[in-house]
């Protein structure tokens, strides 16, 4: 009962930022002194400040924040993910790498030797994939400025027509309902290429869970894999592998 108390005021934080006590008494009928435990707690794990009152949610966002933010953000964090996430390629398999610094951290990791072949709609990624001697396809469809990504109508057409034994998945956020982000173009595209996918392999740091982003990509029975970093929500975690998630701890 409690990580599942703790999960929800996770995921209410990701959507409005700060709680009351009040709030939370209300909600979960509850006590003050539990409301604080809860908190305290989940203040240890870098999830929330405590502040008079209530709490705030730490490294909070309400849209995507620039890719240069990103790049630096958790930069040791995902490079652990990374080497963790690189071992489940194989050479010759054919894998979709997503979207953002994470996965662009995947593909950095990865050996020459493998020669895999690669599809990708982020420009950066695909550069990186070729300089690694591997064959790379790259969707067609419209640019996003600063992002250098691909999507939309004719990404959706090009990449329906492929099964990939793979996809490298990026997100804006995960909770126990699945994985959001937040482009809508962008969102759709990963959820069409994970259903033609053998297996889903999802890589997210710490500061990506209990942040519900607009657009809905998956839900959690749909992710085959999931690896992130230290500093995960254990009681998060654990849930997820209660659902059927193999999850992998990088560190």
């Amino acid at each position: 009962m409690n990580a599942d108390r703790r999960n929800q005021i996770i995921e209410m934080l990701g959507r409005q930022n700060t709680v009351s006590n009040a709030e939370l008494m209300e909600k979960f009928n509850i006590s003050i002194e539990t409301v604080r435990r809860d908190l305290a707690h989940l203040e240890k794990q870098g999830f929330l400040e405590r502040v008079y009152g209530g709490a705030t949610r730490k490294n909070f966002i309400n849209s995507e924040p620039s890719y240069a933010n990103r790049q630096q953000e958790c930069s040791a964090e995902k490079r652990a993910i990374a080497e963790q996430a690189e071992k489940f390629i194989n050479p010759d398999d054919t894998v979709f790498f997503d979207l953002g610094t994470t996965v662009q951290e995947v593909a950095k990791k990865l050996p020459e030797a493998k020669r895999i072949t690669a599809f990708t709609n982020s420009l950066r990624t695909a550069i990186t994939l070729s300089e690694k001697g591997c064959k790379v396809i790259v969707p067609g469809g419209q640019l996003r400025n600063g992002e250098f990504a691909v999507s939309g109508s004719v990404a959706e057409d090009t990449m329906n027509i492929f099964n990939v034994d793979k996809i490298i998945v990026g997100v804006g956020g995960i909770t126990k309902d699945g994985i959001t982000d937040f482009i809508v173009d962008e969102a759709t595209l990963r959820s069409k290429v994970i259903k033609n996918a053998g297996k889903v392999i999802v890589v997210a740091d710490y500061t990506k869970f209990g942040i519900r982003a607009m657009c809905n990509v998956c839900p959690l029975k749909d992710i085959d894999i999931l690896i992130t970093d230290e500093k995960a929500p254990k009681d998060m975690l654990k849930l997820f592998e209660k659902r059927g998630v193999k999850v992998i701890i990088a560190g």
